[in-house]
């Protein structure tokens, strides 16, 4: 797998982890990325988020992706 992260991977993520959920900790997604074996670049962005909740606009808005 190639570590260049594209918009369709973050929003491929971002469905999957959204889907019927309002807001998830960084925490859920970082374990949810991990499991989706996303590429190490985007893993480590999700890592550098603070601590909390997030809705999907503001995860999309702080990883550089589009909002669902």
């Amino acid at each position: 797998m190639t570590d260049d992260v594209t918009g369709a991977d973050l929003d491929a993520l971002l469905d999957d982890l959204y889907s019927g959920q309002e807001r998830i900790t960084q925490a859920e997604i970082h374990r949810r990325a991990v499991a989706a074996e996303v590429p190490a670049e985007l893993l480590t962005r999700i890592t550098a988020l603070p601590e909390g909740e997030y809705s999907v606009d503001e995860v999309a808005d702080l990883l550089g992706g589009t909002p669902q």
